[in-house]
């Protein structure tokens, strides 16, 4: 299977570079671009403790395919090399990062050593048509239905975690998606995944303009386990965002009973005439997910219904622009049912053109449940974008 795929990804490749860039065709050509990152991370408990230290390279590429003003391809992949201690220190650790959570397993660690494991993943693999008022897109893609920015109880093809700032484009799935367009502020959307389980995915949303806000209305069945129905909105008041989604998840094996998992959150959000932003949000949720280890609180196999680690989350950031090429910024949430907090401050800074310097905190404490966590993690990133 594996062998298959790779052939596959290698054709595809190949045939992006053959067809030419500046064909005949207005429509038809070949679009290129990336980004290549260095980042040097310690983690700590407390300072005067044995640091464990790792660096990653990690390059990222992206193609498109145009073929015509209605058909279109893309392949998007990630290329990584990680060294440090967590290779010694955690057995596991190689076959996390191998793991592909999709119905094609397009991972692979072309190197696997104790000192450093090379890792090469396509995220984004599909094709795509584009009708007069719909859009058909076929093969690992990025379905986000979310409306808020920090958790998205609507997105149920593709959750993730807001700690992995490393990770911009967001998981895929390997899915279909129709999109059908009734009016120029109305849409409908059908979508279907399978993941590496063999779980299906199948919801249909309805999204529509009123009042000036996006309002939409979703429900579906996911991973094989939960009926959902969930309703989002985004818009603003003066100068002031406000968004909000709502889910509702219930067990197909309860599905008479009131066993089931809500999520509801709200948010705020300002941006000033000075390029400043503000953002506030909270989550409820009435069943959240229990924890026993930090790996599972920082990055765990995140879904929809599982966003919520204490009953009541609160989220606020700050972002300041000091001059144009220098931005600084922090954000903390605050876990009342688990007596915890994450904080975490922010430097970026614009070196040249295509060339940004990050630095960026993350101080964790909290009470799980078979001991306390409190964790530091510090990252150091140089990015070349291109």
């Amino acid at each position: 299977m594996r062998l298959s795929i790779l052939k596959l990804n290698v054709l595809f490749l190949l045939l992006l570079f053959i067809v030419p860039a500046n064909a005949q065709e207005g429509n038809t050509g070949v679009t290129a671009k990336g980004y290549v990152t260095t980042m040097q991370s310690a983690m700590f408990e407390d300072f005067s403790d044995l640091w464990t230290t790792d660096n990653l390279i990690h390059n990222r590429l992206n193609f498109r395919l145009y073929s015509g003003s209605r058909l279109s391809f893309g392949l998007e992949m990630r290329n990584r090399i990680f060294t440090g201690d967590m290779l010694r220190l955690d057995q596991e650790y190689a076959t996390r990062i191998d793991r592909d959570r999709g119905w094609l397993d397009m991972s692979w660690n072309i190197i696997d050593k104790e000192s450093v494991i090379f890792n090469t993943f396509f995220d984004r693999l599909w094709v795509d048509y584009s009708g007069d008022n719909y859009q058909v897109r076929l093969g690992r893609q990025r379905i986000n239905w979310g409306q808020t920015l920090v958790w998205n109880p609507n997105d149920v093809f593709n959750a993730y975690s807001y700690f992995d700032f490393d990770y911009p484009e967001r998981p895929g799935s390997d899915a279909i998606r129709v999109q059908i367009y009734p009016t120029f502020s109305s849409t409908i959307e059908f979508a279907a995944k399978v993941d590496s389980d063999e779980q299906i995915t199948v919801a249909a949303l309805y999204r529509f303009n009123k009042w000036g806000y996006d309002i939409q209305f979703l429900g579906g069945y996911v991973g094989g386990t939960d009926w959902v129905l969930g309703t989002g909105w985004s818009g603003a008041f003066g100068n002031i965002s406000f968004r909000g989604e709502i889910s509702w998840f219930q067990p197909e094996n309860n599905f008479r009973d009131s066993t089931g998992t809500g999520l509801f959150t709200v948010g705020l959000d300002r941006s000033f005439s000075n390029n400043a932003t503000l953002q506030f949000q909270v989550m409820y949720c009435n069943s959240p997910v229990d924890f026993n280890d930090f790996d599972s609180f920082y990055a765990g196999n995140l879904s929809a219904k599982d966003l919520a680690f204490s009953d009541i989350s609160l989220f606020a950031a700050f972002q300041y622009p000091v001059t144009p090429l220098i931005n600084i910024g922090v954000s903390s949430i605050y876990y009342p049912g688990i007596k915890g907090y994450f904080a975490g401050p922010t430097f970026d800074a614009s070196l040249a053109e295509n060339i940004d310097f990050s630095f960026l905190w993350q101080y964790f404490k909290a009470d799980m449940l078979s001991d306390n966590i409190e964790m530091n993690l510090a990252f150091l990133r140089l990015k070349y974008s291109f």
